[in-house]
C-alpha cells in the first residue's frame, strides 16, 4: 500500500487553524486579581471555554454519553423540565472551543455531549451521526469505506452538532457552511417535543437551528452528506495580496479544484502585502488509497516555528519563507482528502501560562477584499496584539440560516492572535475588534459570532440583518427562555 503523509502540514498553522487552541485545553480558569495580571482559579461549578477568559458560574454540569435513543431523549427532556421549573438556563456543548461563553449557561445546567456513533448510508451518500460525535470519529468511520464528509472545520476535535450550531465552514469548495450539507436532524424543543427538521419538514426550525448556537433546540442526531475520499495533489501560487481575490475566484470556479485556501504574510513592515494560494486537485492515480494519517513530524515542526515567531519579526519573515518556498518544495506530494483535515487542535497548543490564543473571523465579498486588506493594514499592526496567522477560505452564499454570515459568496479570513493575560491586553483587543468590525461591516462584510464578545449590540445587529427576526422567533418558541447562553444574554436578548 502506498503511504501518503501530510507533507502539506509544513504549511502548518495556515491549514490547521480551527476555533480555539491553548485555552481549550486548560483546566485553570483565569480571573483578575486586582492588578493588571490575570491569575487562575478553579471550582466544580465554574465553566470556561477556549479563550480561558470566560469563567462562568453554573448550577451543574452533565456529560451525556448515551446513544441517541430514548434514554438520551428522556434525559434531555428531564433536564429541560427541571431547568424551566427552577427558572435556570440550559445549554449544550461538545468540545467547547468557542471563545465567549456561547455554550455556557450562566448559573444554569450545562450538558456536554460526548456520544460518538456514526452509521453510513453509502447508497444515499450520507451518514447518520450522534450530536456529540467528534469529526475525528466521523473520519475514522468514513475513511475505511472510501468516504469523506463534505464540509468541516480544519481540525477534527469539534462536535458535529456544534459545527451545525455555529454553521462552521472549511477548505472544501465550492460549498457553503456545514449546514448546507445537513439533510435532516432530530432535536428536542424547549417544550420537550422531539421534532425532525429538514428543508421539507419543519423548515423554519431547521433554518433557525442552523447557526442558531443551541438556542432553538437540543440536537439529538443528524443526517449529513458525504463524498468520495480521493487522493489530492496541491498547487502553490505566490502573488501580491492585491491579486489574491481574482486568483481565488478563478480557482473556485475551476471544477477540478476540490479544496483551496490562502495565506497572507504577517510581518508588521509588510503586513498583508503578500499572498499564497494553495489548491488541491485529484491525482491521476486513485488506486490503493491509504487510510487517513494523523499528525506527522512536519506538523509538529511547523507548530514549533509557529510559536517561535511570537514577538520576533525576523522569524515571522522566516516562517513566510518556509511556507512559500520550502513548503511547496517538500509538500508537493499527494495526500488524501481525509488526511488533510485529520489534525487535532492540540498540534498548535500554546503552553505559555501567561498568554492565550484568540481568534477573529471576518467575511467579505470578493470585490471588497482589497478594501479589507487596507482596513487590516491600518488597524492591526498599530495594536498591542501579537498577530500570528491568517487563513483565507471560500464560503458560498448561504440563504438558509437566519443568522447567515454569507449573504453573498465570501472570502473568510480566520485570524489568530496571541494575547497576554492582562487587563491591558484585553482592553486593547476589545478596542481593536470594534474598530475592525466597524470598518468591515461598512464595506458590506460581517464577523463570526463564536469568538470574544467585544462587539457592541449595534455592531452585531448591523452585521446580522435578520438577528431581530431570530430573537422574535426564539421568544415565541421558548417563552421561558430556558435555552440561553452568553450570546443571547449579551446580544440577541437585547433585540
Amino acid at each position: 500500500m502506498t503511504k501518503i503523509t501530510r507533507r502539506g502540514a509544513l504549511l502548518g498553522a495556515g491549514g490547521l487553524l480551527g476555533w480555539g487552541m491553548s485555552g481549550a485545553l486548560r483546566s485553570n480558569l483565569p480571573v483578575y486579581d486586582g492588578t493588571d495580571r490575570i491569575v487562575a482559579t478553579t471550582g466544580p461549578t465554574v465553566m470556561n471555554d477556549a479563550s480561558g477568559l470566560s469563567a462562568t458560574p453554573i448550577h451543574k454540569h452533565i456529560v451525556v454519553t448515551q446513544d441517541a435513543g430514548d434514554t438520551m431523549i428522556d434525559l434531555i427532556r428531564r433536564e429541560l423540565a427541571e431547568a424551566q421549573a427552577d427558572k435556570r438556563p440550559l445549554n449544550v456543548g461538545a468540545a467547547r472551543h468557542s471563545m465567549g461563553g456561547q455554550a455556557i449557561p450562566r448559573n444554569g445546567t450545562a450538558l456536554t455531549f460526548d456520544n460518538g456513533s456514526v452509521a453510513l448510508d453509502s447508497a444515499g451518500q450520507a451518514f447518520r451521526v450522534h450530536s456529540g460525535a467528534r469529526w475525528s470519529q466521523v473520519i475514522a468511520a468514513l475513511d475505511p469505506a472510501g468516504w469523506s464528509h463534505k464540509v468541516m472545520q480544519s481540525n477534527n476535535d469539534f462536535g458535529i452538532a456544534a459545527t451545525f450550531s455555529v454553521n462552521a465552514h472549511g477548505w472544501p469548495v465550492p460549498f457553503g457552511p456545514m449546514g448546507a450539507t445537513v439533510r435532516s436532524l432530530r432535536m428536542v424543543l424547549p417544550s420537550g417535543e422531539l421534532v425532525t427538521c429538514s428543508r421539507a419538514q419543519n423548515t423554519e426550525l431547521f433554518n433557525l437551528a442552523m447557526g442558531g448556537y443551541g438556542l432553538i433546540g437540543v440536537v439529538v442526531d443528524l443526517e449529513v452528506e458525504m463524498v468520495r475520499n480521493t487522493r489530492l495533489v496541491p498547487t502553490f501560487d505566490r502573488m501580491q495580496a492585491g491579486g489574491f481575490a481574482q486568483a481565488f475566484d478563478q480557482a473556485i470556479k475551476d471544477p477540478a479544484v476540490s479544496m483551496a485556501y490562502g495565506r497572507l504574510n504577517v510581518e508588521r513592515d509588510s503586513f498583508f502585502e503578500k499572498a499564497l494560494l494553495i489548491t488541491y486537485r485529484e491525482d491521476d492515480d486513485q488506486t490503493d488509497i491509504p487510510l487517513a494519517s494523523g499528525s506527522g513530524w512536519m506538523s509538529h515542526a511547523a507548530s514549533r516555528l509557529y510559536r517561535a515567531q511570537l514577538g520576533n519579526e525576523r522569524l515571522k519573515g522566516f516562517r513566510w519563507w518556509t511556507e512559500t518556498r520550502v513548503g511547496p518544495a517538500l509538500g508537493s506530494g499527494a495526500a488524501t482528502r481525509n488526511s488533510l483535515i485529520n489534525e487535532p487542535v492540540v498540534t498548535l497548543d500554546d503552553r505559555n501560562p501567561d498568554r492565550t490564543d484568540i481568534l477573529h473571523e471576518y467575511f467579505v465579498g470578493f470585490d471588497a477584499f482589497d478594501d479589507f486588506l487596507t482596513i487590516c493594514q491600518k488597524i492591526i499592526p498599530a495594536s498591542y496584539q501579537e498577530f500570528l496567522n491568517v487563513t483565507l477560505r471560500y464560503v458560498a452564499q448561504d440563504d438558509e440560516s437566519v443568522l447567515s454570515y454569507a449573504r453573498t459568496p465570501r472570502i473568510a479570513a480566520v485570524m489568530s492572535f496571541s494575547q497576554e493575560l492582562t487587563q491591558r491586553a484585553e482592553a486593547d483587543m476589545a478596542r481593536m475588534t470594534r474598530a475592525l468590525i466597524d470598518r468591515i461591516t461598512a464595506i458590506g462584510g460581517s464577523y463570526y459570532l463564536p469568538y470574544r464578545p467585544h462587539a457592541t449590540p449595534d455592531q452585531m445587529a448591523a452585521a446580522y440583518a435578520r438577528a431581530g427576526e431570530f430573537a422574535a422567533a426564539k421568544r415565541q418558541l421558548d417563552p421561558g427562555l430556558v435555552l440561553r447562553n452568553a450570546l443571547w444574554d449579551s446580544y440577541l436578548g437585547q433585540l
